[in-house]
This record gives structure tokens, C-alpha cells and sequence, in this order.
């Protein structure tokens, strides 16, 4: 049986990541600290037997006994809120973390997947985003802790790619959601469908005009396993190509929730990207992959997990 280990396995992307593994009859070892991540996402996976969970800082060591054959590095504060919160800790899971995880993977000779982002492309002057765009970032601006730590993982991950000859593969996700996403992570998706299940306003940033390209979390884990099982080194944009402004994707997830709130409008925080959008036209010809769920489907499915959340937490 092969063995992936999923740093960060205990967040919203990666607790998705270990249920998949698991039925690709994977066994997963899943590493978190806890600082974002949640014990809640992975508690229904803890009796599986192919399973086990770590409390691990794998900024401090990464070891494990034993075959891998695969190591995920999803270890990240991947919200503003979390991030602007926790710059340092953001900046080291990125360096220290990533060196670390790299270096679990040289030393047992495993395919390694790096979760970079679309945030490398910063707030970019190219549209839509290929992979070939070198980004226009700010490094000293609020946002940079997280811009530069992914950009930094990418050229490590490169160099072990080049001078040790680890396989290792790059993927930029593009803005997901689906059911584990945090009410108060500040991203788009949650805040707007919190807002609209408590029926108060629903606050859009700046004008509302700013893009997003929005992919549900059962297509990312969908190519993000294709890029497990294939040899490219990336990197591969994963994510949905059609773009909808903030305002647009506000208005639907009110639609949707049947919600009285009214729509208003907050300061656009600095350095928010004005526009995003994948070119994904290496991942279908490299990975035979695209998005499958509309978002109308997926943002329903995500309200439906909210609402069973409702006095939960």
C-alpha cells in the first residue's frame, strides 16, 4: 500500500486532501499544529485504519519512520485574517517548513507536491494568469508575508528539484471553497455566507468591481491528485476559469441563502489584487483536468455545511 504523508493535513484543503487519499488506498499520515488547521476536519477519518494523526510543527523537524511515497506540503495560514495575524509563523512554514518537508521527501525518495497559490502572481498585470507570468508583487506590503513565503517555497522546491533530484511538482490554487472553510478566515466565500445566514449586512470590499475565479474543493483535490500520480514538475495553475467580481459573487451567495441582508460596501484592503483568474491550459493538457462543479452547485453545497454549523462552534 503507498503511503503520502500530508503536512497541514488537518486544514480546509488538506483534510480534503487525506479523505481522498484514503480512498485511493493511500495510508496517510496526516502532520498539523493546529495553529489554523482543526482537529474537527479529520475527526471523522480517525478510526480509519489506514490513518493516523500527528501534532507536528514542521517548522521545527520533520520525521518520519518508515516508507512515503508521496509528502504533500499543505502546512500555511492561507487567510488575510490569519496571515496579517501570525506574519513570522506565516514566513517560517514557508521557508523552515517547506526545507523541511523537502527534505523528508529526499530522504525517501517521494514524489513532493508543493501548494503554492495564485497569490505569487500578486496583483497581476497579465489576465488571465499563466504560468509563465513572473507576478507584480509588493515584498514589503501587508499581504507579502504570505506573497513571498509561497514564492520562496516554489524556489526552494525548484532548487531541491534541480541540485538533489527530488521529483517534486508545483501547484497554484486559485481561490477555493467548499465545507471545512472557517466563518471567520476573512476570505470572500465564508464572510459573505456567514453574513447572509445571520442576516446582517454583507460587506463588499472597495466597489466591488475586483475579480475572483472561485473553484470548489472537490475539483482542486481533483487535480491536485493528478498531480501527485503525474511526473511534471509544474508549476500548475488549479483552478476555475470563470471570473466573477466580488459584488456579483456577494449578490449570488444572498440569492442563495434567501437572505434579507443588504449588501454593503468596506475599504479595499491594500494591495487587494484587482483582478484573478487561471489560465488552465496546462492542466488540461498535462493533467487531463478542469473544473466539473458549478459554482452555483458548489457555493449551495458550502451554505448547506454552514448552515448544519449553526451554533456548533
Amino acid at each position: 500500500m503507498r503511503r503520502a504523508v500530508v503536512t497541514g493535513g488537518a486544514g480546509f484543503i488538506g483534510s480534503h486532501l487525506c479523505e481522498r487519499l484514503l480512498a485511493e488506498d493511500y495510508e496517510v499520515l496526516c502532520l498539523d499544529n493546529f495553529l489554523t488547521g482543526r482537529p474537527d476536519n479529520v475527526a471523522h477519518l480517525i478510526d480509519h485504519p489506514g490513518f493516523r494523526l500527528v501534532r507536528c510543527d514542521v517548522t521545527d523537524y520533520v520525521h518520519v519512520a518508515g516508507r512515503v511515497d508521496a509528502v504533500l506540503h499543505f502546512a500555511s495560514p492561507a487567510s488575510p485574517i490569519d496571515y496579517l495575524r501570525m506574519p513570522i509563523q506565516t514566513l517560517e512554514v514557508g521557508s523552515a517548513g517547506t526545507h523541511h518537508a523537502l527534505g523528508l521527501a529526499r530522504e525517501k525518495g517521494a514524489r513532493f507536491v508543493l501548494a503554492s497559490t495564485s497569490e505569487v502572481y500578486g496583483d497581476p498585470l497579465v489576465h488571465p494568469q499563466q504560468e509563465n507570468y513572473w507576478g507584480n508583487v509588493n515584498p514589503i506590503g501587508p499581504r507579502a508575508v504570505y506573497d513571498e513565503a509561497k514564492r520562496f517555497a516554489e524556489a526552494i522546491t525548484t532548487a531541491y528539484r534541480t541540485a538533489h533530484g527530488v521529483d517534486t511538482a508545483i501547484v497554484r490554487i486559485f481561490n477555493t471553497y467548499g465545507p471545512r472553510l472557517r466563518a471567520n478566515d476573512g476570505r470572500a466565500v465564508p464572510t459573505f455566507i456567514r453574513q447572509a445566514l445571520e442576516q446582517v449586512p454583507i460587506v463588499v470590499a472597495g466597489d466591488g468591481s475586483q475579480t475572483r475565479s472561485i473553484c470548489y474543493v472537490d475539483d482542486t483535490v481533483e487535480g491536485i491528485i493528478r498531480m501527485v500520480h503525474a511526473d511534471h514538475p509544474g508549476p500548475m495553475n488549479l483552478g476555475n476559469p470563470h471570473e466573477l467580481s466580488a459584488l456579483e459573487l456577494a449578490r449570488w451567495i444572498k440569492e442563495l441563502v434567501g437572505s434579507p441582508s443588504e449588501i454593503a460596501f468596506g475599504p479595499l484592503p491594500k494591495d487587494d489584487p484587482r483582478v484573478r483568474q487561471p489560465d488552465i491550459g496546462r492542466a488540461r493538457d498535462v493533467l487531463a483536468w478542469e473544473p466539473k462543479i458549478h459554482a452555483e452547485e458548489g457555493l449551495q453545497r458550502t451554505i448547506d455545511w454552514f448552515r448544519t454549523q449553526v451554533g456548533s462552534r
